[in-house]
């Protein structure tokens, strides 16, 4: 197999921790043609200092405040493609990496032209064996809900590829365009998959790629702002892609309404209330 070039983007928010333990792991990778680059996003933890000290090698662009994770990664998309990449793999920076990840998300996009995106099987980094997601899910738009595959299934049935490692070819992004920066945080990666799919391309699952994820690096899943970023994005893919959203939006949010009052956590429901009457679009 031929090995053409990939740019690796990972996200830095007040992370250096994290994204040092990526790092560290993306540099035994099994891959001849591949550049890193670090999007910073307004950290002031000291981080981009130490990234620049430790990490010689990779390519960091400072954005000047937190601009979210699909406009950070966009400025690392567009560097990627101005540098004639052909593929762009998306890695959160809470996450580690097996020797052969890069090369078996390769192997499988370089197996079919019409493959837009591919991704890796992730694993709790707390728990190895144990198979966080299958590449990617699936998504109902008729009640508001989606969840991961956990187990082996045909790419066919694949609606999203999860964005915590995931493989972008460049001609696929040069057609449908780039991440959707008013989507802050979350369902970005569902969105481009949608619009992925709509425009032909094939989403796929590279089995042999193993990525360990230390799960909400950021931002704790289950905080006020895990709630808010959610559904406020929820909302926002649900208004694009469904006839009648305000049904699955009423559906999915009535529904995570109810199991939050049934824990008694309070912050959380005002969070996910307060998201609701916000604009969708930044």
């Amino acid at each position: 197999m031929s090995c053409p070039s990939v740019y690796i983007v990972v996200i830095n928010w007040n992370g250096y921790e994290d994204t040092s333990r990526c790092l560290t792991s993306l540099r035994d990778l099994e891959y001849p043609t591949y550049r890193i680059i670090v999007i910073d996003n307004g950290s002031d933890d000291g981080s981009v200092e130490l990234l620049r000290k430790n990490y010689p090698n990779v390519i960091i662009l400072e954005a000047k405040e937190n601009v979210g994770f699909a406009r950070g990664n966009n400025i690392g998309i567009r560097y990627a493609l101005n540098h004639y990449a052909a593929y762009v793999w998306l890695l959160n920076n809470d996450t580690t990496v097996s020797r052969t990840a890069l090369f078996e998300l390769v192997q499988v996009a370089e197996s079919d032209v019409t493959i837009g995106a591919v991704g890796s099987v992730v694993y709790y980094m707390n728990c190895p064996e144990k198979i966080q997601v299958w590449g990617g899910g699936w998504v109902n738009t008729w009640i508001g809900r989606a969840g991961h595959f956990i187990t082996p299934v045909p790419s066919q049935r694949l609606d999203y590829v999860v964005g915590a490692s995931i493989l972008l070819r460049s001609d696929a992004l040069r057609d449908v365009g780039y991440l959707d920066e008013d989507y802050f945080m979350y369902w970005e990666d569902t969105d481009i998959s949608f619009r992925l799919r709509k425009a032909g391309w094939k989403l796929a699952v590279a089995p042999n790629s193993k990525v360990f994820h230390k799960v909400s690096g950021s931002i704790g899943e289950g905080s006020e702002a895990f709630h808010f970023y959610f559904n406020r994005s929820a909302k926002r893919f649900f208004q694009r892609y469904c006839v009648m959203p305000w049904v699955p939006i009423s559906i999915g949010v009535g529904g995570r309404l109810a199991k939050l009052v049934v824990k008694k956590n309070w912050k959380a429901v005002r969070a996910i209330v307060r998201s609701m009457f916000v604009p969708s679009k930044i």
